[in-house]
């Protein structure tokens, strides 16, 4: 008897229990007088009433009679003379979707729009009254509606349709040139400047550009508190995303300034024109009297940001600055943060690794509506209040026409993580290079497998036709290719550790050597010891360097010029000589500055 009731039980749920199946079509809309252009607006409908045609020209071109001021619940709201051949637009609400679609069909329609003020939603039914309907049913956003009146009036025919999805969309190879071009040019930048800077170290220089070569080494415990840090945001967003994606979009326009300002100012500084310095103040920052170049460079790309900021809803244009925004910040993270071994590297891939699959494949099973905690919040919510997205992303608009485009997304996006992430291990791979003298082949093969890794994330994407998490897929290709390589050059235990890069690069051995100057004529009041020791305090140094000796004896002795310099004339100060002595210092100075040079 029990087997029974439960056989029973499931022949009910099989059999009136409602089932939803959600697909975006399209449709297409223009005016009966023909002398405006036809345009297609996103409809929601289920395949189980009636199915659509994938093609417009199979589509059937009908009348659509606005009747939104009622919801076509009763008899009575119905017209006179029906709805013969013709698609009624009705307003949502008051009873079910079955009642309005079998009304609409007894009296002659050969579809229907409901118009929904609220989020769309399929419209669902069971299995008996699915049989029974032979029409199509779709619901229509409000705002459509209203902007159908407002372009083509009140006499409008409109057609049907569900269009097939691409498989792939043209605007892929716009990110994935913008992703690979920018963690190949922010690797190699972060590595050129980083070793520079550690041959320079010693080298005094105005404050700004002392600012601008800072870089920040990451620890594992800075990896720890990294990740629980954006984990933590993420839930936060999830729940709270209208209160905090202002401030998001606040955090965006202060760092895509500076990144802007940091990617901008080499080239600046190469301009003839605007080298002078404001005026001696005690203002904050311009007391270190900024050129005015970079002051009227700051402002450029302070503007640039705020005008992206009012303006970044406007889907035309917008997407173009916030990309170029992006890539900047990117680039400038790359040249700021540096992972000192592979060690470092693999710890903080691996950990994201798992943070992002997390997100993206496990978190459905915990949410009530079942959707990926990552995707919904990198996306924006459908239900949010202020329909604002996260700019944290490089977005590009689909090319394709198609109902996914029209309906929900209208943009491929890819987030920054999936550039920093594996850009920092480029980067490191580009400081090896430099140090084991290796002609760039970790930076290649890296970079190589960046690209090749995207590619396959995005054949993932076409084939699973869902959001993916692209670290799944760049982590491993990146890691191991570094690793393979370290491994065939039999340089493992070097490439782990970072070989004193968690240091310093060795310096080049230095040899003294007096310069050849004429010997001084002895002063009969000057103690013999001390003019040795005047002869002795200008000595110049001689580097020797098996691998660069011109660039790394130019750079140590531009560094000790100075110090040389005020030897010199303290030297000379302390005790006053004759003409001739002079001249000879004079000589000697000459001489050493040509050599230094």
């Amino acid at each position: 008897m029990a087997v029974q009731r439960a056989r029973f039980r499931v022949w009910l749920l099989l059999h009136f229990l409602p089932q939803v199946y959600c697909e975006y079509g399209m449709v297409h809309v223009l005016s009966e007088k023909g002398s405006s252009k036809g345009k297609d607006y996103c409809i929601l409908f289920n395949s189980q009433w009636a199915h659509l045609p994938h093609d417009l020209g199979k589509a059937s071109l009908l009348q659509l009679q606005d009747q939104t001021a009622s919801v076509l619940c009763s008899p009575s709201d119905v017209p006179d003379g029906g709805f013969n051949n013709q698609i009624p637009m009705v307003m949502r609400g008051n009873c079910t979707f079955y009642e309005k679609v079998r009304l609409a069909q007894i009296n002659g329609a050969r579809g229907l729009l409901i118009v929904s003020r609220e989020r769309l939603v399929p419209p669902g039914g069971n299995r008996s009254q699915y049989e029974e309907i032979d029409i199509p049913v779709a619901l229509l956003s409000y705002t459509d509606m209203l902007d159908i009146g407002k372009s083509f009036g009140s006499s409008v025919k409109g057609a049907m349709y569900a269009p097939n999805e691409p498989v792939l969309d043209y605007n892929m190879v716009i990110i994935f040139v913008m992703a690979v071009g920018t963690v190949a040019i922010g690797g190699y930048w972060a590595g050129s400047r980083d070793v520079k800077k550690r041959y320079m170290k010693h080298k005094r220089d105005d404050g700004a550009e002392k600012h601008d070569d800072e870089t920040v080494d990451v620890t594992p415990i800075m990896i720890c508190v990294f990740v629980v840090m954006c984990c933590s945001m993420l839930v936060l967003l999830y729940f709270f995303y209208d209160h905090l994606v202002y401030v998001i979009i606040g955090i965006f326009c202060l760092a895509a300034s500076i990144g802007l300002y940091s990617c901008l100012s080499p080239f600046v500084r190469r301009f003839p024109l605007g080298k002078c310095r404001i005026p001696d103040n005690n203002l904050p920052y311009f007391h270190k009297r900024p050129q005015v170049r970079m002051l009227l460079l700051a402002v450029f790309c302070i503007s640039v940001s705020v005008v992206w900021g009012i303006f970044r809803n406007e889907d035309q244009w917008a997407w173009v600055l916030q990309d170029a925004l992006g890539i900047a910040f990117c680039l400038y993270m790359l040249k700021t943060i540096r992972l000192p071994t592979f060690k470092g590297c693999t710890l903080l891939l691996l950990v994201l690794f798992v943070y992002d699959v997390f997100f993206v494949f496990i978190t459905p099973f915990l949410t009530k509506t079942g959707e990926s905690i990552m995707v919904e919040v990198a996306a924006g919510p459908s239900d949010s209040a202020t329909h604002e997205k996260l700019p944290m992303v490089l977005k590009v608009p689909r090319l394709n026409s198609s109902p996914l485009a029209l309906c929900d997304r209208p943009f491929s996006l890819l987030g920054f993580g999936d550039i920093l992430v594996p850009g920092l291990l480029v980067a490191y791979c580009h400081r090896f290079d430099i140090q084991v003298q290796s002609s760039r082949v970790y930076f290649v093969a890296c970079t190589i497998a960046y690209g090749i890794g995207l590619l396959v994330t995005f054949v993932a994407l076409a084939l699973m036709q869902m959001g993916q998490p692209a670290l799944l897929y760049l982590v491993p290709c990146t890691l191991l290719t570094s690793f393979a390589v370290a491994l065939w050059r039999k340089e493992l235990a070097m490439f782990w550790t970072g070989s004193g890069f968690a240091k310093d690069l060795p310096q080049p051995p230095l040899v003294i050597a007096p310069v050849n100057c004429p010997e001084l004529p002895k002063d009969s009041n000057v103690p013999a010891s001390q003019q040795d020791t005047e002869q002795m305090t200008n000595p110049t140094l001689h580097v020797k360097d098996l691998h660069g000796p011109t660039s790394a004896a130019e750079e140590l002795a531009d560094t000790n010029t100075k110090m040389d310099q005020s030897e010199i004339s303290v030297a000379q100060s302390e005790e006053p000589v004759g003409q001739n002595k002079d001249d000879l210092e004079s000589k000697c100075l000459n001489a050493e500055q040509k050599q230094l040079e």
